[in-house]
């Protein structure tokens, strides 16, 4: 997740000071990838150094304000237009630990994934209840605009989670499929030494 970016897409709109950076990127994606505002602040000096935003002082609050420099604007809109690359794929936890699983002889492997697609389901009940119900608010046509990004993010949620659902039974039908084959192979291999040893005979 670039978080470089949101800020400066928020920034897009006006000055801004750390809190609120915080407060709206995580109401308009409903709260999925929380900040810390540490981060948040860290973020913003890098922006400052990097002359894609300025720091406008003291709010009269106690907040120091930042806003977006020309440099700035020209980033998030190239960052608008621009597709997201995944060359480097974040790391995958769940495929992690199934590549190691599977290298590991006294792991259970099927009870993993039996485990991991349980909570997987789980998890994709709660999104599609909360689908359903931000859905029902959009019927009004007063909802705020936050209202539809959240849903986007809700349908994004379900179908990384769907996916990951079909993966799980993509594992668990070829790890059946190896099992077959190991014990066919060493079934020709048992019948393959039987029949030598009674030749020998």
């Amino acid at each position: 997740m670039s978080i470089r970016h949101s800020l400066l897409a928020l920034l897009s709109e006006g000055p801004r000071y750390g809190y609120q950076l915080r407060g709206e990127f995580e109401e308009r994606t409903g709260s999925t990838w929380p900040l810390n505002i540490g981060q948040v602040y860290t973020t913003l000096d890098r922006l400052e150094r990097d002359g894609l935003v300025i720091n406008d002082g003291d709010d009269g609050d106690g907040h120091v304000v930042y806003r977006l420099t020309d440099a700035g604007h020209a980033e998030v809109t190239s960052w608008f237009a621009a597709p997201v690359v995944r060359q480097n794929p974040p790391r995958n936890e769940l495929a992690i630990k199934l590549a190691l699983a599977l290298t590991l002889p006294e792991v259970d492997v099927t009870a993993i994934i039996q485990t991991q697609r349980a909570a997987s389901l789980t998890v994709l009940q709660g999104y599609t209840h909360q689908r359903r119900t931000a859905a029902a608010e959009l019927t009004d046509a007063n909802a705020p605009e936050d209202s539809t990004a959240w849903l986007l993010v809700l349908d994004a949620l379900i179908f990384e989670t769907e996916a990951e659902v079909r993966w799980l039974d993509h594992c668990e039908g070829w790890l059946s499929k190896r099992a077959a084959i190991v014990r066919a192979t060493r079934s020709q291999t048992h019948a393959s030494v039987s029949e030598t040893a009674e030749v020998a005979r």
